[in-house]
């Protein structure tokens, strides 16, 4: 079947992990509705972030897939009973196109247990190589450009349209209510934890940043998700006046923080890229990789600041949320 000739296509989007990744493959699903506005396009995704392709109001289902917690319980037989169900979701679906912009082998051997033509990376594209073998069709894109652009790129190709509009995401704060611990004032979020303690930015440049928000009478925010990082967050509430440590946030609920914020500052990790997404004000804090491939990526609404062994400066988060807030 020609791309050309399609009618209502039905689409499998294969992008699991992680946070920013998927987040990453958002824009997709606006480029093919913009030139096939009524397909049906269900994506498969890690148990864990499956609410990000689901604040996208045009993805049809959401499969979660749960590779991470399945490695490490093989001899369970309740991990292969998931497994078989899994299978057995997929083999009920038939789709025109099953699209991996993930481009790992473990992406790539998903595809085989979908119906429909499995599209991919090629081996000089594929973030492993090994993955494009698995593919029925593959396509080359540059590697030195965006995670965003790679993957639009890709699907263009395999559907046979040009890219004429800038990336969009098209997802929306979820609706939640509103919780007791966060107040109905202006309120930043501070995004201080990542995976990576190379990425962390000093303490004492967040507790500064903290007093700037508070002589505007901005309350900070300090969310947290692992023990360390509440640590950090209790340690730095105790030096910012008014700050706030919320209790531990789900993504659905961390989405509905981010998207009511007058600001987001956030170090190399998922939620700046949410931020971003949800289009708030959002900086992006880098002190040890280059933004240029992974960074935020989000036209006006988002800068970058830093590089590569070249932290931001706090006067240079500050000259930069006088010009985007």
């Amino acid at each position: 079947m020609s791309p050309a000739t399609l009618n209502i296509p039905k689409i499998l989007l294969i992008k699991t992990s992680s946070l920013g990744d998927v987040l990453h493959n958002l824009p997709v699903v606006g480029d093919i509705l913009g030139h096939y506005p009524e397909a049906k396009i269900d994506w498969l995704v890690e148990e864990s972030f499956a609410a990000l392709p689901g604040l996208h109001p045009k993805v049809r289902k959401v499969i979660p897939v749960a590779l991470r917690r399945w490695r490490g319980q093989l001899l369970n037989a309740s991990t292969w009973e998931e497994i078989s169900k899994l299978r057995s979701t997929l083999s009920t679906s038939t789709y025109d196109f099953v699209i991996d912009t993930q481009g790992l082998l473990k992406s790539a051997l998903l595809t085989r247990l979908s119906k429909g033509i499995r599209c991919g990376f090629d081996r000089h594209s594929a973030r492993e190589p090994l993955a494009a073998s698995l593919y029925q069709r593959t396509f080359q894109v540059a590697k030195a450009q965006h995670a965003v652009e790679r993957c639009r790129q890709l699907a263009a190709q395999a559907l046979g349209y040009s890219l004429d509009q800038p990336a969009a995401y098209g997802i929306i704060p979820p609706t939640i209510a509103h919780p007791a611990w966060l107040p109905r004032l202006n309120y930043a979020v501070l995004l201080h934890a990542t995976s990576r303690e190379h990425k962390l930015w000093d303490e004492a440049n967040w507790i500064a940043l903290g007093h700037y928000f508070r002589d505007r009478n901005i309350i900070s925010i300090l969310p947290w998700g692992n023990r360390a990082e509440q640590a950090r967050s209790q340690r730095l509430s105790a030096a910012i006046p008014d700050a706030l440590i919320p209790p531990r946030l789900n993504l659905t609920e961390a989405a509905g923080l981010l998207g009511g914020a007058k600001a987001i500052i956030g170090v190399d990790t998922g939620l700046a890229h949410l931020a971003a997404a949800l289009g708030n004000p959002t900086i992006g804090l880098y002190t040890t990789t280059n933004p240029a491939l992974t960074g935020l990526y989000a036209g006006n609404c988002a800068v970058n600041l830093g590089n590569i062994g070249q932290p931001p400066t706090v006067n240079m988060v500050c000259d930069c949320l006088q010009k985007l807030c």
